[in-house]
């Protein structure tokens, strides 16, 4: 028996990088599996496949987190499928990197649709099937807190809106039993970010601990926050990043 025996999960972006280790975690410790993902239709594959082969459940589904409707389709789906959402783990997200100037109401709209409203249209929807006692978990950033570059102004806003919701919700759904949390990792050795990339000295100047963090280090914390040992958690953040907010 794994602590998440009997669980469905529900990962938004779950096809690479943060979201495919949390699916591929939330797997190994039992629960069935969803992911969505917008274009990497063969990375999500590849995920699903990984779980199966492990012996677990998967499925993919494809889900712009900018089309509320798919969003909306997605949490019925899996609903329909598989009874219940015993776990929502909100990590779809997008990066607009440009000086405030250079940004245009077509890219704030973007990311604002995406990195918040997808959240919420997820969140709305799957409250229908999510059971008292349920789990709700976001990806949100560091960068929400500490903004330690120029050109981000409009990631870290959206990133830094999800510390309210999520304490706004977990107040809500609280009666229920229902914990909702957020997850601020910092720089994370993932094919979108290398520790060895061009970027890598420059991140690891402002770490305490000079090394990128796993995407595995974010999926177990994730798996606990989803475990039973975690039922009176709810409205935390929960920082990994090296200490770079230290």
């Amino acid at each position: 028996m794994t602590q998440l025996d009997g669980k469905t999960a529900l990962v938004t972006g779950g096809s690479r990088g943060i979201g495919a280790a949390i699916a591929k975690r939330l797997a190994r410790d039992g629960a069935t599996v969803a992911i969505t993902y917008s274009n990497a239709a063969d990375k999500a594959g590849e995920v699903v496949a990984e779980i199966k082969a492990a012996g677990g459940k998967a499925v993919a589904i494809k889900a712009d987190n900018r089309d509320p409707d798919a969003v909306r389709a997605a949490v019925e789906e899996v609903a329909t499928t598989f009874g219940a959402i015993d776990i929502l783990v909100n990590n779809a997200g997008i990066l607009s990197s440009a000086g405030i100037q250079d940004e245009t109401l077509e890219s704030f709209d973007r990311i604002v649709d995406v990195n918040i409203r997808g959240v919420f249209v997820a969140v709305q929807a799957a409250l229908k099937y999510i059971p008292d006692g349920g789990r709700i978990i976001t990806t949100g950033s560091c960068l929400a807190h500490k903004v330690s570059f120029p050109g981000i102004s409009l990631y870290s806003m959206t990133k830094s809106a999800l510390i309210g919701f999520t304490r706004g919700v977990a107040r809500d759904l609280g009666p229920r039993g229902i914990t909702v949390n957020l997850l601020h990792p910092g720089p994370t050795n993932t094919d979108m970010n290398p520790e060895n990339g061009e970027n890598g000295d420059a991140m690891r100047s402002l770490m305490a601990i000079k090394q990128f963090s796993r995407a595995e280090d974010t999926a177990g914390l994730v798996s606990w926050l989803a475990s039973d040992e975690a039922r009176t958690v709810t409205g935390a953040e929960f920082t990994v990043d090296s200490g770079v907010n230290a």
